[in-house]
């Protein structure tokens, strides 16, 4: 494997450029090697140590401009963060397209089958701040720019493929309501609160997307095991002017996973990053992440006979319905070489849209294609944002925008507008952006669809779609939730709700907060109650039924049996899953061979929770040592309660006793490597369901 840091190769030949200075300091000075330091301006800078001052210990003077360009640089260094959005974890990587779509579109990027466009890809939670952990329960941003040939186009998504309102309008209620209390600065990232549940319960077109929310949707294992949404019906517009109504969707290649609640918790306290650093390393290590590009495609006709209106941002339109025609992969294979300038300034706008490409009426959509452009100045600090780098096209452009604040990019020379006499300048095109011309008409009036009104079916469908296991994870998470709401009138209106969704459901989580089932909410439409499930909403009755791009954690000690390792790491090799070694020393074990190994985490450091299956192999020394060790039986006995496959020799049984683990389906003996094979094939399961209502782990 190449060195990733080639500078860092002799400390030797770093150490030699190394002077003292009279105070003690260290001075290292440029070198054939080593490029003298400069300040912005290009002045080479002697001494970056010391400000300078009146004598060895006098007042610093204000003429020292270097130290005053680099204090004043450092002081600006932070931008404000997002609003929404705030943690963000970015990636560069491509869009192959699989088959020419030119008869619905003339969107460039879908011209020719195998043509392959740059992309940047910004996933992120919503609520918490940029401090906040990974694996908070909470919406997760899907962010996609392509930068095609007719310009950049941005699907600015999320995980989930309804939203909370209808109307941009309560979008600052809505965020308001979730995040912090202003009086109090906390919960952080956090929906547990009376703020937003009493949001939610005076906003029933909320509750379809709490049910969304309250799911394991919320808590992805992996960025990579999650999909993602466009949300908004948009349109594709061919080159004879032809409509056709469509909604994004991404695939994961390697199929959905999450995690269970307890498990969350436990991530976020052993690695708040758990989800950056996943991407991170799968990407390193060339396992790169695919998503496939699926697009719902229907007209006019269809829009008239669904039950709900697609302008509705609440809503979905089932895959039974309109069937998902996938187009393309969507591949993750560059990390960014710098997170802030990459990351954090990337800007995303939904009015990013390319020729081919159009918008509809929906009210949400139409006031985030309003906001976007303020919130970027806000935060970047000019308007000329467009210029740098991660948010430039990579097409050929060219405009009269010209000045303000870091203007990058003026016009050259005498012309800087059109038209113009001159002969010189861009001019518009027949190939230009054109809008759909809709037919538009009506009164003024600050009104919504009256199929809007239908707050509860889909909601209703959503829950019925689940597995048993995601619908009592359901009722968990509603249960939790309001049991940190203070004011007993909110949890009562959100469970009055609930009773229009499922009745079943909503008695549950009554019982569970110890209050009486209240009536119904009165709904402002009657509740449609047949709306057959959609199988597609569930993530267990979709599970990949592979390993691949899963974590093996393997837990170790002196002695542990040398060919059983070789044949655990090489049967997750063959299935694409990766291994970690967790030993009692993070500088390593020896195992039965004699040969010394490395281990990637110390026992107390690895927790089982950042694994999908563990397996234990110790020797009987090992296992003696580790039973007293409070870690080494947490790892076991939290892999058992999160309904993880667990693998064991027989030395390490005494552990497994200790901590309280009840051997069944799930926990493997190794009586020797032809085994190990089995056990990454029992692995594809990815979680041994049944095992969970005895542990209920939530």
């Amino acid at each position: 494997m190449a060195d990733k840091h080639p500078e860092l190769k002799s400390a030797e030949l770093a150490d030699a450029s190394i002077h003292r200075g009279p105070g003690g300091e260290t001075h290292q000075v440029a070198s054939d090697d080593m490029p003298a330091l400069t300040s912005r301006q290009g002045i080479p800078i002697s001494d970056n140590q010391n400000s300078l001052k009146t004598g060895r210990r006098g007042p610093t003077l204000m003429e020292d401009f270097l130290f005053r360009e680099k204090i004043f640089h450092f002081d600006h260094e932070r931008i404000p963060e997002r609003v929404v959005h705030a943690r963000g974890f970015g990636a560069h990587g491509f869009f192959e397209t699989y088959e020419s779509l030119a008869d619905i579109t003339a969107a460039d990027v879908f011209q020719r089958a195998g043509e392959r466009t740059p992309a940047f890809v910004r996933f992120s939670t919503v609520a918490g701040n940029k401090g906040s952990s990974d694996l908070a329960r909470d919406v997760r941003g899907f962010a996609v720019k392509l930068y095609t040939k007719e310009g950049n186009w941005d699907i600015v998504g999320n995980n989930i493929p309804v939203f909370f309102i209808q109307d941009a309008i309560k979008f600052p209620d809505l965020i308001h309501a979730a995040k912090q209390e202003p009086d109090r600065g906390f919960p952080q990232a956090q929906t547990a609160h009376d703020n937003f549940w009493d949001f939610i319960s005076l906003m029933p077109e909320s509750i379809n997307m709490a049910l969304w929310i309250m799911s394991d949707r919320t808590i992805p294992r992996s960025f990579r095991f999650m999909e993602g949404f466009g949300v908004h019906t948009f349109r594709l517009i061919n080159a004879d002017g032809k409509s056709t109504y469509v909604k994004f969707h991404w695939k994961p290649k390697l199929g959905m996973q999450s995690v269970v609640w307890n498990e969350a918790v436990k991530l976020n306290g052993a690695d708040p990053d758990f989800h950056r650093r996943d991407l991170w390393d799968a990407i390193q290590a060339g396992d790169y992440p695919e998503w496939e590009l699926g697009l719902q495609l229907f007209d006019d006709a269809f829009a008239d006979e669904f039950e709900f209106d697609i302008l509705d941002a609440t809503k979905i339109i089932p895959e039974e319905r309109v069937p998902i025609r996938r187009v393309g992969r969507l591949v993750l294979d560059r990390t960014v070489d710098n997170f802030f300038a990459e990351t954090e300034q990337v800007a995303f706008h939904t009015a990013n849209i390319v020729p081919g490409v159009d918008f509809t009426n929906d009210p949400l959509l139409q006031g985030r294609n309003f906001s976007y452009l303020d919130t970027q100045l806000k935060r970047l600090g000019t308007t000329n944002f467009t210029d740098l780098p991660i948010n430039a096209p990579k097409c050929p452009f060219h405009s009269f925008t010209q000045d303000g604040h870091m203007a990058f990019n003026n016009p050259r020379g005498r012309v800087n507008y059109e038209p113009n006499s001159w002969g010189t300048g861009p001019r518009e095109t027949p190939k230009g952006f054109r809008s759909f011309a809709a037919e538009d008409a009506g009164e003024k009036r600050r009104a919504r669809g009256e199929l809007f009104a239908d707050h509860y079916s889909q909601a209703r469908q959503f829950y019925v779609s689940q597995s048993e296991i995601e619908q009592t994870h359901i009722k968990d998470a509603f249960v939790f939730e309001l049991s940190k709401v203070e004011t007993p009138a909110i949890r009562a209106r959100v469970v009055s709700h609930l009773v229009n969704v499922d009745k079943t459901l909503a008695q549950m989580v009554a019982d569970g907060l110890g209050i009486k089932l209240p009536a119904a909410a009165e709904p402002a439409r009657e509740v449609i109650t047949d709306l057959p499930p959609s199988p597609a909403l569930s993530i267990v009755n979709n599970a990949p039924g592979s390993f691949k791009g899963r974590k093996l954690g393997i837990l170790v000690s002196d002695g542990a049996d040398a060919k059983l390792l070789a044949a655990l790491e090489a049967a997750a090799a063959q299935q694409g899953a990766m291994v970690e070694l967790i030993a009692p020393k993070v500088g390593g074990f020896t195992a039965s061979d004699g040969k010394q190994r490395p281990a990637k985490q110390k026992v107390n450091g690895g927790p089982s929770v950042l694994y999908d299956a563990v397996a234990v192999l110790l020797s009987q020394e090992g296992t003696l040592q580790l039973q007293q060790e409070a870690t080494a039986r947490d790892f076991v006995a939290d892999a058992f309660a999160h309904a993880k496959f667990i693998a064991t020799t027989k030395e390490a049984a005494p552990l497994l006793e200790k901590a309280g683990v009840e051997p069944d389906g799930g926990v493997m003996s190794l009586g020797g490597p032809k085994d190990a094979e089995r056990f990454l094939e029992l692995c594809a399961q990815l979680r041994f369901w049944e095992r969970e209502p005895k542990v209920h782990a939530v």
